[in-house]
């Protein structure tokens, strides 16, 4: 019987359709799902929910819930992980305490002054996890959801022995994106997409083995209504001649170009980023409005009498455990070491590479060089991240500060001196979660 276990399995929606997906494949259909979350609350609920899911099936899987997060990892073959250190009240100062500088957050989870800040508070909890790994599971496979994606992984790369990956949408959502603008079935489709999480190329997109970059920049160039869907991330491939995975929300926050200015604010990023930009308490809001909302969906979705669809979804991790369990290998783009895989970005930085998953465990794609102008924004955003790395496993808040200075949004807004009070204002909220740092005074 394969163990897997969920680490923040509280998390809304996605434990649910993922043990749905695992549930499919004859290998895993009598796996031990593990559920973990320091929250009772929704822990209840998604034992609750994996057991309808479980009994809808009829499947032979067996179903645990725990508080105790070394119970549930003993033994696991695969673990997963999605969680959130600190709740919205302390993640929101991510986005408050840069606007009161100047510097506008659109997302704020993955890099720049905010993902840093959720990074330094996520870190010292993600590396317990690994090391629980190392006593209690040393054979598993960690796939990790959380951001910010790179420097959680690097973190947790360096520092412990684990076999780990990290996993996110926007590769594929991105080819599924493109594909529909030039009207190609995505089983036509083929890619290599390399570089850092949410700031990935398209190296090669094909269709029907041509290159199918003059159709996409015809569909930007001349349909209006694909322009506007994405307008940061179509304005960066018109200028450098490959397409960035991520939202152009995520995207207008990593370089200079786009929110340093009310005006461009307004021009690129209010109408075409998938998120209301320029408007911090939108998004604090948002996420302010599901956390309060969730009880009742949640009460609605397990007291629905309506049919539980049991059909396998996209997502990533019931693929690839699969494969390692000695099922279909799988490819999948995946957050590991650079160890030559992409030759101009930092050796050993985490990259976001296509790796295959069968029973030999997880092996990396090498890719070669990015396209120098993709190269220089990409390679500056893995030296920031592996400063803040650095920092964080060191407890050096000056190399926090350095690395922040170094952003392309804060520096495109503030001075030294005042990214450097920012930083302190920053290090001082989040004192009691950074047990690295013995003072918070760059």
């Amino acid at each position: 019987m394969v163990k897997i276990a969920f680490i923040g399995a509280g998390s809304y929606g996605f434990t649910r359709n993922l043990v749905r997906d695992v549930l499919t494949f004859p290998l895993l259909k009598d796996a031990e799902l593990a559920l973990m979350d320091i929250n009772p609350e929704r822990l209840e609920f998604a034992e609750k929910s994996v057991r309808k899911i479980v009994t809808s099936g009829n499947y032979p899987a067996k179903v645990t819930a725990t508080l105790n997060r070394e119970e549930a990892l003993r033994g696991a073959d695969a673990v997963l992980v999605t969680i959130l250190a600190g709740g919205v009240d302390v993640w929101r100062n991510d986005i408050e305490i840069p606007k009161k500088y100047g510097v506008d957050i659109n997302i704020g989870d993955t890099r720049g002054v905010s993902g840093i800040f959720r990074f330094l508070r996520t870190a010292p909890v993600m590396l317990g996890i690994a090391r629980d790994m190392e006593r209690l599971c040393p054979d598993a496979t960690m796939l990790n959801y959380t951001n910010p994606m790179a420097m959680l992984c690097r973190a947790m790369q360096r520092e412990t022995s684990i076999k780990l990956t990290g996993l996110c949408h926007s590769v594929q959502g991105t080819a599924e994106m493109l594909a529909k603008w030039i009207g190609a079935p995505m089983e036509e489709v083929t890619y290599t997409c390399a570089g850092i999480n949410h700031t990935s190329w398209y190296v090669k997109y094909e269709w029907k083995g041509q290159d199918a970059y003059p159709l996409i920049r015809k569909a930007v160039t001349e349909q209006p209504e694909i322009y506007n869907a994405e307008q940061v991330r179509n304005e960066m491939f018109l200028a450098l001649d490959y397409y960035v995975t991520e939202s152009s929300g995520h995207n207008s926050e990593y370089n200079w170009w786009f929110r340093k200015r009310a005006d461009l604010i307004e021009k690129y990023c209010t109408h075409g980023t998938n998120w209301n930009p320029g408007e911090y308490a939108y998004i604090v809001n948002r996420y302010s409005e599901r956390e309060t909302n969730w009880r009742e969906e949640a009460r609605k979705w397990y007291a629905s009498d309506n049919a539980i669809s049991l059909e396998r979804g996209h997502e990533y991790a019931a693929y690839i455990i699969n494969a390692l369990q000695g099922g279909e290998p799988f490819q999948f783009n995946g957050n590991v070491p650079n160890t030559g895989l992409v030759t101009n970005l930092p050796d050993r930085a985490c990259v976001e590479v296509p790796v295959w998953a069968s029973k030999k465990g997880l092996e990396a794609v090498h890719v070669g060089a990015l396209p120098p102008q993709c190269a220089l924004l990409t390679n500056l955003n893995s030296s920031i991240e592996e400063m803040a790395v650095e920092g964080c496993i060191s407890g050096d808040p000056r190399l926090i500060y350095q690395a922040i200075a170094h952003d392309p949004l804060t520096a495109a807004m503030l001075s030294l001196a005042e990214i450097k009070t920012m930083v302190n204002e920053m290090l001082a909220f989040n004192q009691p979660y950074l047990p690295t740092f013995k003072h918070f005074k760059a």
